[in-house]
């Protein structure tokens, strides 16, 4: 093939693309996408730059994405250097109160300003918060609890400032919606008299997807989405097949927090919600504008 049959065959599929977004450029118009940033996508420079670029892109064809992001190794990083040590239960970092400070230092410090910057060199207007902005994120300590296997004992394990979403405030963010600002959230909620709390991102992508109405939950994650039992991407599920699969054991480890986070942001509302594989180019854009998406869709039913 010449160099003229190998351009043509290019623009033709760069035609094509175009052509198959567009009834979906029409469909999420003015619509609202809670992106949950973390994992790979995150820490790959390629991958970042590439993810600045889709939501700017995503902005100026009228969607209006919010990020929140995560920044686990980044906190354990910091905390190394510092000579501070951690635990875990459970998965969650058990966050004393020196430890709150530095998750707090990282998260709406370095990551969350890296970020915003990497929006404005591809071109967008980005501004980063915290869920303690304008009151955005009010917080109440998260509890778990331990049965002792012989007395069957249930013991309520202290994780310090670890939080969860009591509340979310839609009304700042309803206002970047109306203009060029890409909001980017921090995971800190505020507690009841002024406590930090340290909170899962994807459950403060949920809860902030719930409050907004959003049209779309998106949690980028470093696999491929849900799984089946013969380790098959399912590439769509209702709720109550979500529920079921996670009974069963086939959605396990912590692939369930991510599940039950997408199964009750869709029954608050959320039209839809979007397990994906982050370390995918441009997974954004090709789960948006495409027909067969790039992971495991949840919705109602």
């Amino acid at each position: 093939m010449n160099t003229e049959d190998e351009l043509r065959k290019t623009y033709l599929g760069k035609a094509a693309t175009l052509s198959e977004a567009l009834p979906y450029l029409k469909r999420y118009a003015g619509a609202t996408f809670v992106i949950k940033y973390g994992g790979h996508a995150m820490g790959d420079k390629e991958l970042a730059r590439q993810f600045a670029h889709d939501v700017v892109l995503l902005k100026q064809v009228g969607i209006n994405p919010v990020i929140v992001h995560g920044g686990g190794p980044q906190i354990g990083r910091m905390l190394e250097r510092l000579k501070i040590k951690s635990s875990f239960i459970d998965g969650l970092r058990v966050t004393d109160e020196a430890t709150v400070e530095v998750v707090e230092m990282v998260l709406s410090g370095s990551i969350n300003k890296d970020i915003v910057a990497a929006i404005s060199r591809a071109g967008g207007n980005a501004v980063g918060l915290s869920g303690k902005d304008g009151g955005l994120v009010m917080a109440r300590p998260l509890t778990r609890k331990k049965r002792d296997p012989d007395s069957h004992i249930e013991e309520v394990l202290d994780l310090g400032f670890v939080g969860e979403p009591e509340s979310v405030n839609p009304h700042l963010l309803e206002e970047f919606a109306r203009s060029d600002i890409i909001p980017v959230i921090a995971p800190i909620g505020l507690g009841r008299v002024g406590e930090t709390f340290n909170i899962n991102a994807d459950t403060v992508a949920g809860a902030v997807a719930a409050a907004l109405g959003a049209s779309r939950l998106l949690l980028l994650t470093d696999v491929a989405g849900i799984l089946g039992k013969g380790g098959e991407l399912l590439a769509e599920l209702a709720v109550g097949e979500v529920e079921a699969l996670i009974e069963s054991g086939v959605i396990h480890g912590g692939m369930i927090p991510k599940a039950e986070t997408c199964i009750s942001s869709v029954q608050a509302g959320v039209e839809a919600a979007v397990v994906m594989d982050g370390r995918v180019a441009h997974a954004i854009l090709l789960e948006i504008f495409t027909e067969h998406g790039a992971g495991t869709l949840i919705r109602g039913g």
